[in-house]
């Protein structure tokens, strides 16, 4: 399975989980075969970093509904 971070290049990873698309700018992937084991601590660690980042600069009001 691959699990590609859109702006993954921009997130720390201490546990060096991106092993993917390391040579891009902007994206980073984990690619996860079959009986591979995943640090669970450090996975989450990165999923609430990304989340974070991607939220980061939204506007959080709603649009008017066009009359």
């Amino acid at each position: 399975m691959k699990l590609t971070f859109a702006k993954g290049a921009s997130l720390e990873d201490p546990a060096r989980l991106f092993n993917a698309s390391l040579d891009g700018n902007v994206r980073r992937a984990i690619d996860i075969h079959e009986g591979e084991e995943v640090e669970e601590t450090a996975f989450k660690m990165l999923v609430r970093q990304a989340v974070a980042l991607n939220g980061a600069g939204k506007s959080r009001t709603p649009k008017k509904a066009k009359s």
